[in-house]
């Protein structure tokens, strides 16, 4: 079996989990902010909000990482070199600090101090859409 293929698969299957979640979580937050003033209703999504991000986003983070680091191995760590594998890893950081971001929003919501309206949500729910977006493009153009 073609050890590259079968690391790559399960790459692809981890960052689409994990993307699943960043482009889900802020979406729960939106709707928590709406009802932050219904307490039955508040504490459903804390439950969810806490099941989304502890068991779906952040073992599918650490498996992307864990995946891509042995695909950075497989292929040679003289790619990491290249200017389009360097933007790349920019732009994975930047959404795994975006990913720990959401993390202390759960824990605002948790401790019942969000200060936060359900517009912000909205919007910042778009920061997973826009990094996603530049990954694909830099990885299947190699721009740079």
């Amino acid at each position: 079996m073609n050890t590259y293929l079968l690391f790559k698969s399960l790459y692809l299957i981890a960052v689409i989990s994990w993307m699943a979640g960043l482009l889900y979580l802020p979406r729960i937050f939106f709707y928590h902010s709406q009802n932050n003033n219904k307490p039955l209703v508040s504490d459903v999504f804390k439950v969810i909000e806490k099941k989304v991000f502890f068991y779906i986003m952040t073992p599918a983070m650490a498996l992307s990482w864990i995946f891509g680091l042995i695909l950075i191995y497989e292929i040679g760590f003289e790619q990491l070199g290249r200017k389009w594998m360097i933007l790349k890893l920019v732009f994975v950081i930047i959404l795994t600090l975006y990913h720990f971001y959401l993390g202390r929003i759960l824990g605002q919501f948790r401790s019942d101090i969000n200060s936060h309206s359900h517009k912000y949500y909205r919007y910042i729910n778009e920061i997973s859409k826009l990094l996603l977006i530049l990954i694909i493009f830099v990885v299947i153009f190699k721009p740079i």
